[in-house]
């Protein structure tokens, strides 16, 4: 006889998942704010943990030592994970999850479907509806956010890749897995729903495939709002109303930010997905031209420093460069030395600068930078006018004036940082090639606008011992 825990009745479990739901909601608000984002992310870790030590003692439940042997992985995976990935590395790390949580759903979908589909009448309309759409979603969740990290990792070329008749490929692809779908639905066979995962799993890579990496914050928001969607439909299957729930905020949050994402952009989200941005740039001929017609001006870190240690106000703009060379801790040092020397010092948040929504946050946070020092585009553009130097480290496209002034860029329209507008503008970049939107930025050519080339954590070192010495 296999042993069992100590049970509840299914009203204290209903209970309990109320309460989880509660703190859910609550978590959730309070990761709005980067000052409360840490309780918030424990009540929300907290109701979870209800959700799922109430769940465990259902009395249905009776394979302890597969569940307990879950969660050592899930936990010890947990662990590692949080305390060995670099802050730098959470658009991979966030773009993996999402992933995990899909490929769960599919499992999940996957095992009742072929549980209980060969009994006749054992699968009632509702509960299969959920389970294909949970093993559709949930597969094409897990593919396309792991094409997402190898993107991110550079395991595979950031920008976008294409091929001859990729949307047709696409379309009927997508119609040829929906038609599947309603096979499996009408003949219940094992056989059909293995296609679907199947179809699923291609229509993943194939959705990721084309989108570049400058889109990776919305993508990585759409496949968080999958995640969630495809856990509705295990919440469903399953009969959990504690999955429902969660899944139906992760999936409503994801939306909300997949939706907040592409206006920060000006761009709809079919212009994302189909759009390739990024994929066509000048041809090399034409961008000589226009590099050779221009001229931009460099600047020493000596001189830099003199500007920023001799200036009232000062705003730091951080961006994807600042992210790769880990420069965070350095530049909370040069704030730190500036703000000795009495200057007013900001920095300016872009919502898509960086690979995940709220990348630059994230970065900061890590360095312990003060969160009143954080602004958000609208509240930080009035402030450039006013500002004796903008210091832009690694920020491209979030930077460029062409947005506003050239209405045949790519990127006409998309709300900017307004750097140009300071009195001076010190941009810290390796090289003048152009970002993810393969597009020159006008702003290196102002007259007010000085570069200091190198890796962004070198010349921020450069920059804290030359302030030190002004």
């Amino acid at each position: 006889m296999t042993p069992t825990l100590a049970v509840v009745s299914q009203n204290v479990v209903n209970l309990t998942y109320v309460v989880a739901a509660i703190l859910f909601v609550v978590g959730i608000r309070l990761l709005s704010s980067p000052a409360t984002a840490r309780i918030g992310n424990r009540l929300s870790a907290g109701g979870m943990v209800l959700a799922v030590a109430f769940t465990i003692l259902l009395p249905e439940v009776d394979s302890y030592a597969l569940i307990a042997a879950g969660l050592a992985v899930g936990t010890g995976a947990g662990v590692l994970t949080a305390r060995l990935v670099k802050m730098t590395a959470m658009p991979q790390m966030v773009a993996v999850f999402n992933g995990f949580g899909g490929g769960a759903a599919v499992i999940v979908a996957f095992y009742e479907y072929r549980r209980l589909a060969p009994d006749p009448g054992a699968l009632s309309g509702d509960v299969l509806g959920a389970a294909l759409f949970s093993a559709l979603v949930g597969a094409i969740t897990f593919t396309g956010s792991m094409l997402a990290f190898a993107k991110l990792q550079e395991l595979l070329p950031g920008r976008p890749i294409l091929y001859r008749a990729q949307q047709l490929v696409n379309a009927v692809l997508l119609g040829a897995t929906l038609l599947v779908g309603v096979v499996a639905g009408i003949a219940e066979e094992t056989v059909w729903m293995s296609l679907l995962v199947l179809l699923g799993l291609v229509l993943g890579v194939l959705f990721v495939l084309p989108i570049g990496g400058a889109d990776m914050p919305v993508v990585i928001a759409f496949l968080n709002a999958f995640s969630g969607l495809s856990g509705v439909g295990a919440g469903f299957v399953l009969d959990n109303n504690a999955l429902i729930i969660g899944g139906t905020l992760v999936g409503a949050s994801g939306t909300f930010l997949t939706i907040l994402m592409s206006r920060a952009m000006n761009r709809s989200l079919a212009n994302v997905f189909f759009g390739a941005f990024g994929a066509v740039v000048a041809a090399p001929g034409e961008a000589v031209g226009e590099a050779d017609s221009k001229t931009h001006r460099e600047i020493t870190a000596e001189d830099a420093a003199v500007m920023l240690a001799y200036a009232s106000r000062v705003v730091i703009v951080p961006g994807y460069g600042l992210a790769v060379a880990q420069a965070q801790h350095n530049v909370r040092e040069l704030a730190d030395l500036l703000e000795r020397r009495g200057v007013d010092v900001k920095y300016a948040i872009h919502p898509v600068a960086g690979r995940m929504p709220g990348h630059m946050n994230v970065l900061l946070a890590e360095a312990n930078v003060p969160y009143p020092q954080l602004y958000d585009m609208e509240d930080v553009n009035p402030e450039f006018p006013r500002t004796d130097v903008a210091l832009v480290i690694g920020a491209n496209d979030v930077t460029n004036p062409a947005a506003r002034s050239t209405a045949d860029s790519p990127i006409y329209g998309m709300p900017i940082l307004d750097v140009d507008r300071a009195a001076n503008v010190v941009v810290l970049k390796r090289s003048m090639s152009p970002g993810f939107a393969g597009i020159e930025n006008e702003l290196y050519y102002n007259p007010k606008t000085a570069m200091l080339f190198g890796d962004a954590k070198a010349s921020v070192e450069n920059l804290v011992t030359a302030v030190k010495a002004a």
